[in-house]
């Protein structure tokens, strides 16, 4: 058995500017701006969240600008394997989290825990 649920909206922008494209998004959502998501990381800008809410993510890319999903899980692996059971594609392992597709062709992550909710929040799947 495993659990997992919505974690992070991000919000991928090619840019030149990270700290000027995550300002717009800050003042679009009314959040602050957190100057790095996580330390030494220069292409990532978190902004401010309740915990209890999915993370939002202004992430540099070189792809087109888009919106991703995070699934944020318990067990990486188990949630992989029951995504691809009903559809998903696994496109590339990075660091301790997968780049998957969509049966429509939308790319989503699967990432370790994100929130300290999880626990009491998150889906309940049985392992298959």
């Amino acid at each position: 058995m495993h659990k997992s649920r919505l974690g992070t909206v991000v919000i991928d922008c090619k840019t030149d500017d990270l700290d000027h494209v995550a300002q717009f998004w800050g003042q679009a959502l009314g959040h602050d701006v957190l100057h790095r998501y996580q330390p030494g990381d220069e292409n990532y800008r978190g902004l401010t969240s309740n915990p209890t809410q999915p993370k939002i993510l202004v992430q540099r890319v070189n792809h087109s600008s888009r919106v991703h999903l995070d699934i944020e899980t318990d067990n990486v692996e188990a949630e992989v394997e029951r995504l691809v059971n009903i559809g998903a594609t696994k496109i590339e392992k990075v660091r301790d989290w997968w780049v998957m597709e969509a049966p429509t062709g939308h790319r989503f992550c699967v990432v370790p825990v994100q929130r300290p909710d999880f626990e009491s929040e998150a889906n309940t799947w049985n392992t298959l």
